[in-house]
């Protein structure tokens, strides 16, 4: 979603599979800092053990990028929805790793509580799941138009590029009907 790259998405894919180094570079660099600003909270303090969010964003990141060359995208946003979904995974793989293992003998006093993350906080683990299984269900255009507006942060310029929108108002109006589905879809899962 760089307004200042001329390369879109879909070009850099391409030279990627090919082995351009450059371009692969330009994706993990594009998509790093929106996953990582998506992610933060996501994994809550008591599952760390080490494990930093932004390091398991990157983590994520290196191997997906290792199998570009199985990825094809069908729709503008593709590779962002594909990496925050493997992202996603990643986390629920380190929340069962953790369940399943069960807390580390820790002997140090200064060790950090189990305590639910700033999002859990927040709106509660039960509100997430019902907002990711409305998210779910909704239009790919809406989904990417409000992933992109309320979790990545994008402005309303960045979201005309990234949905190929005529201009930023363009783009608003188009968030501003995903969020009303995506209230709809979250009142008729209660």
């Amino acid at each position: 979603m760089e307004l200042h790259d001329p390369d879109t998405t879909f070009q850099l894919l391409e030279r990627a599979r090919t082995g351009d180094e450059a371009a692969l570079d330009a994706l993990f660099s594009r998509h790093l800092v929106p996953l990582r600003r998506w992610a933060s909270g996501r994994l809550p303090q008591w599952a760390r053990e080490g494990l930093d969010t932004q390091d398991l964003v990157q983590d994520t990141l290196l191997r997906a990028f290792k199998q570009v060359g199985t990825f094809t995208p069908d729709h503008e946003g593709a590779l962002q929805a594909y990496l925050r979904q493997a992202v996603m995974n990643r986390i629920r793989d380190e929340l069962r790793r953790v369940v399943r293992r069960g807390p580390v003998g820790v002997l140090d006093s200064q060790a950090p509580e189990r305590a639910p993350s700033p999002l859990e906080q927040l709106v509660g683990r039960q509100a997430v799941e019902r907002y990711e299984r409305a998210l779910a269900r909704l239009r790919a255009e809406d989904r990417e138009a409000i992933i992109a507006r309320v979790e990545l942060g994008c402005s309303y310029a960045e979201l005309a590029t990234a949905l190929g929108k005529p201009t930023p108002e363009a783009a608003r109006k188009a968030a501003r009907r995903a969020l009303a589905r995506l209230a709809m879809e979250m009142a008729h899962a209660r």
